[in-house]
């Protein structure tokens, strides 16, 4: 394994960031998760965008130009030679004194891990997946815009132990107002009398690049597709159900706080964008060798 760190190659042994950097002490950066996918990576311009708008909110300058970016990050995964991965790219804020004053980081860090991909298993693909409502709300926008993708995953990390301990496998988030955010690391989708609905980022959602992807992909399908708001009810009455990320790219859910959805089975509409996704991103774009 090849790790990029601010200019430097380094195997996974001696990939090392400083104990005063902000990005550890603070939480003080923000980050991607990025597939590749048979040698290609997958809408990795879309992922940079969000990357720099996520840093522009944080008065973080990255030190490269995004066309920069995009030649590390590519010559990171051909080092690694893996014909399907997973990118971690990171920005934090560098190294600094103690406290929280970012004037006391001269540089940002930037940091290219690419990895294997570990995803849900086969079975619950095939099955799809139980999840449950946490205590744990989305942050108010009026405290912090969710739209940011920071390094400060608290708040996920709280909801997803209340789901391993109830026994589920994804946690739904709420808003301060009771509406559905997202879940703990995924976008949530419902599909009622045909129509493919998704909260909205003014509800919490993040602008995931996967849930664009299916987006696209349903208005091509000629799936009626709309961001709404969105309650527990919804997912509890609705026809299918399925949750989008990069790592978990399109899961079923089937059961929502105990309460089976439908007939407890994925439907045939989570299947077909399941299809059209996968064929997406094993054809889109050219291979980095």
């Amino acid at each position: 394994m090849q790790i990029y760190i601010d200019g430097e190659y380094f195997d996974r042994d001696t990939a090392k960031v400083s104990v005063f950097d902000h990005g550890l002490l603070y939480g003080d950066g923000v980050f991607e998760g990025i597939r590749v996918y048979r040698r290609r990576i997958f809408r990795l311009e879309a992922h940079l965008e969000r990357l720099y708008d996520s840093a522009r909110a944080l008065a973080l300058t990255i030190p490269h130009r995004l066309g920069e970016l995009a030649t590390i990050v590519s010559e990171t995964v051909r080092r690694n030679q893996r014909e399907d991965a997973y990118i971690r790219l990171i920005i934090t804020r560098g190294a600094g004194a103690l406290g929280i004053d970012p004037s006391s980081c001269p540089r940002p860090g930037v940091i290219v891990i690419v990895d294997d991909v570990r995803v849900y298993s086969k079975e619950l693909y095939a099955g799809g997946i139980k999840v449950m409502t946490s205590a744990t709300r989305q942050v108010s926008h009026e405290a912090f815009d969710p739209r940011i993708k920071s390094l400060n995953y608290l708040k996920n990390i709280l909801a997803k132990i209340d789901a391993q301990q109830a026994g589920a496998h994804e946690a739904i988030m709420l808003n301060a107002q009771g509406y559905i955010a997202e879940c703990t690391a995924d976008n949530l989708f419902v599909i009622r009398g045909g129509r493919l609905l998704t909260p909205s980022p003014q509800d919490g959602a993040l602008g995931g690049i996967t849930r664009g992807a299916i987006m696209q992909l349903a208005g091509e399908a000629r799936v009626p597709c709309a961001e709404t708001h969105l309650t527990r009810f919804d997912v509890y009455t609705a026809d299918e159900a399925f949750v989008t990320g990069t790592g978990a790219e399109i899961m079923p859910v089937t059961a929502a706080d105990g309460r089976p959805i439908a007939d407890g089975t994925p439907g045939p509409i989570t299947s077909r964008l399941s299809e059209a996704f996968h064929a997406l991103v094993r054809n889109e774009g050219e291979p980095l060798w």
